[in-house]
C-alpha cells in the first residue's frame, strides 16, 4: 500500500512540475514513510527525493564554485518538512563543530535553510545546524536578523570520511504559512566553511542584488498539507530564594514559589494568539557587564526573556541604520515585571500582516503608580518584492500619566540593488496627571544600495527636542542629522587577502535647542584575510554638542550653557579564528572625549577589548573577555579607569544538558559576580534549570554602618530552580 501511495505522490509531483515549470519551483517528494532523524542518509526517502547542488559563493566573493560539493534533498509529509544535506569535505579532520548550547554555533561550519514560509518576500526563518546536529534559529525581517526566536524542530548530524551529513525535520505546527491547499514557500540553502571564511548558496545570489535574500528565493511547493488547529500549553514553576545584607549579616528573604501558564492557539495556520498569566520572564544568564561610567544615555541590554523574544522581529522598522538615535520603537526590556500578557500575530490574507502585544506591568515599590499598561500594535501591507507600508502604535498608560507613539514606516524596492526606507512617528506624553500634553515627532529616511562591488548608504533623521518613547529606545533628541557612506569592495588576486573594504562616511548634525552644529567624518580600511581573520583600521574627526541641561534638571541647577567638544580618534579591530580551538577579538581606541558633568570638560579616552574563546574539545568551551576604559583631562590628570574581567566555562554533556559557570570582576565598582547554571532543554519550552549566584563587594559593616573594605564580602546571594513542559496538541 505504501509503495502505491509513493507512486501516486511521484505522479502528482510530475503533474505539478508541468504546471509550475515556468516558475521553476522545487517540488519535494511527498512521503508516507518519514526518515529517522539520526544524521545518516540511509532512509529510503532520500533515495527517491529530488535534490539540488551547484552552490556558489557570496562570501568573500560572489559566483565562485565552492571547492567541496553540497547536495540537498527535500521531502515532506502532511505534518512535516524534511531536508537532508550531504556536505563533502576533502579534509574532514578540519571540519569545525561543537556540542554546545542552542544558538551558539556561528563560529562553526554549518548549513542553513532560509525559509520564507509565505513566499511573500517580507520575512524568513533561518534554520542553522552544525555538523554535530546543534541548532540555531533566527527570524529576519525589516533588514534585521533576530536570534531570539526558539522554535520546535529536530536535527541531527554525522561526520564521516567524505565530510558530514545533516537531517532536519520542521513541523508545520512550528511555523506560520498560508492557509491554502497548495502551500508555496521560498527557500535558499546556505553553507558555511569556517576555515576558509566561505559561504555559498543555492540558488546562487546574484552579484547585482547583493545580500537581498528575500528577493532571490527559490519557490518550493507543498500539496495537501494538513491544516491544523494549533494548541499549546506551557505551564512553568519557578522557585527562588534571595539573601541580602542586613546589619552586616547575609539574611534570607525566604523562598518564593511562582507558577505561570502560557497558551498558544492557532486561529488559522497563519494567525496565532498567545496569552500568559504571571509569566516567567526570568533570564538564565546575567547581562554581561558594560562600562557604565560617564554616560550620556542609558545602556542598551538585549532582550533574553522567552515570552518577548518570540515574535520580536514583528516590531522592526525601517528608515534607520545602526547608530541612528532612534534605535527601537519597541524595546521590551522597558516592561520590567509583567503580570499578564496577550499577543496576536500573523497574516490576514496574502498582503496584510498584524501583530499586537498587551501587558500589565507591576511597577517597583515607591513608584508613583502601582501599574503601567503597555499596548503595542503593528500593521504591514505587503507590496511588490520586499516593499511594504506599515503602521505603529505604542502606549504606556499609568494613572498619573502616559506616553503614546504612533505613526508609520515603509520600505520600497527601487530596483534590484536599492532599497528606500522611511518612518514618521509622533509622540504624546503626559508626565503627571496635572501636567500638559506634549506632542513631538521623529522622522527618518534611509537609502541603501548593495552589490558585489559597491555599498552606498544615505540617511536623514529629525527628532524634536521632547520626543519621548517609553516603549522604545532612543539615545538623543532635538537634532536634525544627515549621513552618507561609500564602501567600494576590492578583490585582490593575492590569495592571502581576499577582500579590501575602504569605507568613507560623513555625518552632520544640527543641535536644534542650541542652534549649534557638529560633525563626524571618517575613513576605515578593512582587510578580509584568508583563514578566518580580518583587520579594520579607522580614523575620524568628530565634534559633539553637549548641553548639561540634558542630564541635570534646570530647576535644580539653573540653565547651563551648551558647548562643542572634539570626540574623534583612531580605532583598530582584529578578529581571527586561529584554528578550531582558538578564536580572538581585539579592539583598541584612542579618542578625544567629553566628561559629562555640570561643568563638562575636554579630555582624552582610551578603551580596549579582548575576547578569547578556547574550545579544547567538542563539549568544552571557555570564554574570557577584558574590557577597559579610561579618561584623562587635557592636563594629563587621570579622572577614572574601569576594567571589567569576565570568564565563562561551559561543559555541554550532550545537546540537551550543560553546566556553565561565570565569574565577572568590575574593579571600578569593586564588585565580583559569580553565576552558576545547570540546564536541561529537551525542546524549547520543555526545560529544567538550576541556578546559583552571588555578589561580592568591598564593603563591611562597622560601627553600625557600611564602610569600605580591602576584602570582598558577599552582599547578595540567590538560588533559583525552574521547570516547564510544553504540551502541544
Amino acid at each position: 500500500m505504501k509503495s502505491v501511495q509513493t507512486t501516486l505522490s511521484l505522479c502528482l509531483s510530475f503533474v505539478l512540475a508541468s504546471a509550475v515549470h515556468a516558475n521553476d519551483a522545487l517540488l519535494p517528494l511527498k512521503t508516507v514513510t518519514p526518515p529517522s532523524i539520526d544524521g545518516k542518509l540511509d532512509d529510503a526517502v532520500w533515495q527517491q527525493a529530488p535534490k539540488v547542488t551547484g552552490f556558489k559563493t557570496f562570501v568573500p566573493d560572489y559566483g565562485h564554485d565552492m571547492p567541496d560539493q553540497t547536495v540537498v534533498y527535500y521531502a515532506y509529509d502532511r505534518e512535516n518538512l524534511y531536508f537532508a544535506f550531504r556536505c563533502y569535505d576533502r579534509e574532514p579532520e578540519k571540519i569545525k563543530t561543537s556540542v554546545t548550547r542552542r544558538d551558539n554555533i556561528r563560529p562553526d561550519d554549518w548549513i542553513c535553510i532560509n525559509l520564507d514560509s509565505f513566499n511573500d518576500q517580507q520575512a524568513l526563518y533561518g534554520f542553522y545546524v552544525n555538523p554535530a546536529g546543534i541548532q540555531s534559529d533566527t527570524r529576519f525581517a525589516g533588514n534585521t536578523e533576530d536570534d531570539g526566536i526558539d522554535l520546535v524542530w529536530y536535527s541531527a548530524g554525522n561526520i564521516d570520511k567524505e565530510g558530514y551529513t545533516i537531517e532536519v525535520q520542521i513541523p508545520f505546527k512550528s511555523i506560520r504559512f498560508a492557509n491554502k491547499d497548495t502551500v508555496e514557500m521560498g527557500v535558499i540553502f546556505e553553507r558555511r566553511v569556517s576555515r576558509r571564511s566561505e559561504q555559498g548558496t543555492f540558488p546562487p545570489l546574484k552579484p547585482e542584488r547583493g545580500m537581498a535574500f528575500l528577493t532571490q528565493m527559490k519557490p518550493i511547493l507543498y500539496h495537501e498539507v494538513k491544516h491544523y488547529t494549533l494548541f499549546e500549553v506551557l505551564p512553568a514553576m519557578t522557585f527562588s530564594e534571595r539573601s541580602a545584607l542586613q546589619q552586616g549579616r547575609l539574611t534570607s528573604g525566604g523562598g518564593d514559589y511562582e507558577g505561570s501558564l502560557t497558551a498558544k492557539f492557532g486561529i488559522t495556520s497563519d494567525l496565532i494568539l498567545d496569552g500568559t498569566y504571571n509569566p516567567d520572564f526570568s533570564q538564565v544568564e546575567s547581562d554581561a557587564g558594560q562600562v557604565d561610567v560617564n554616560l550620556r544615555f542609558a545602556l542598551f541590554f538585549p532582550e533574553k526573556r522567552p515570552f518577548f523574544t518570540e515574535g520580536n522581529d514583528n516590531f522592526n522598522f525601517t528608515g534607520s541604520a545602526a547608530g541612528d538615535p532612534l534605535s527601537a520603537v519597541v524595546h521590551t526590556r522597558n516592561i520590567g515585571n509583567p503580570l499578564a500578557g496577550v499577543k496576536l500575530s500573523g497574516k490576514l490574507g496574502r498582503k496584510n500582516f498584524l501583530a499586537s502585544l498587551n501587558t500589565i506591568d507591576e511597577l517597583p515599590p515607591g513608584s508613583e503608580d502601582e501599574r503601567a499598561y503597555f499596548s503595542i500594535f503593528r500593521y504591514k501591507r505587503a507590496l511588490n518584492d520586499d516593499s511594504y507600508l506599515g503602521a505603529f502604535y505604542t502606549g504606556r498608560e499609568r494613572e498619573h500619566g502616559f506616553n503614546r507613539v504612533f505613526g508609520g514606516d515603509g520600505q520600497m524596492r527601487l530596483n534590484q540593488s536599492s532599497l528606500l526606507g522611511f518612518h514618521a512617528f509622533g509622540s504624546q506624553t503626559q508626565i503627571a496627571q496635572t501636567a500638559g500634553k506634549e506632542w513631538d515627532h521623529a522622522l527618518g529616511v534611509d537609502y541603501y544600495y548593495n552589490t558585489r562591488n559597491l555599498d552606498v548608504g544615505l540617511g536623514a533623521q529629525d527628532l524634536s527636542p521632547t520626543f519621548r518613547t517609553e516603549s522604545g529606545y532612543v539615545t538623543r533628541v532635538g537634532i536634525t542629522r544627515v549621513r552618507a557612506s561609500l564602501l567600494p569592495k576590492i578583490y585582490p588576486k593575492d590569495s592571502f587577502i581576499t577582500r579590501i573594504d575602504p569605507n568613507f562616511y560623513s555625518i552632520q548634525t544640527h543641535d536644534k535647542p542650541n542652534d549649534l552644529y557638529e560633525t563626524d567624518n571618517g575613513v576605515s580600511l578593512r582587510f578580509v584575510i584568508m583563514r578566518r581573520s580580518n583587520l579594520t583600521a579607522s580614523y575620524n574627526y568628530a565634534t559633539e554638542i553637549f548641553d548639561p541641561n540634558d542630564l541635570f534638571p534646570v530647576e535644580d541647577f539653573g540653565a547651563l550653557p551648551a558647548r562643542k567638544f572634539e570626540t574623534g580618534g583612531a580605532r583598530l579591530i582584529w578578529n581571527s579564528q586561529v584554528n578550531n580551538q582558538w578564536t580572538t577579538r581585539l579592539e583598541f581606541r584612542r579618542n578625544k572625549a567629553i566628561f559629562y558633568d555640570l561643568a563638562p570638560y575636554q579630555g582624552l579616552s582610551h578603551s580596549g577589548l579582548v575576547n578569547l574563546t578556547y574550545q579544547p574539545s567538542e563539549k568544552i568551551n571557555a570564554f574570557f573577555s577584558a574590557t577597559y576604559s579610561d579618561f584623562y583631562r587635557e592636563n594629563g590628570r587621570k579622572e577614572y579607569d574601569v576594567t571589567i574581567l569576565r570568564g565563562r566555562l561551559t561543559y555541554q554533556i550532550n545537546k540537551y544538558l550543560f553546566f556553565r559557570g561565570i565569574v565577572e570582576h568590575n574593579d571600578f565598582r569593586k564588585r565580583l559576580l559569580t553565576d552558576f547554571l545547570a540546564s536541561f532543554t529537551y525542546i524549547p519550552g520543555t526545560v529544567l534549570h538550576f541556578g546559583y549566584g552571588s555578589l561580592y563587594e568591598k564593603i563591611k559593616f562597622e560601627n553600625e554602618r557600611y564602610v569600605a573594605s580591602e576584602d570582598f564580602n558577599e552582599t547578595q546571594r540567590g538560588f533559583f530552580a525552574k521547570a516547564s513542559y510544553l504540551w502541544r496538541l
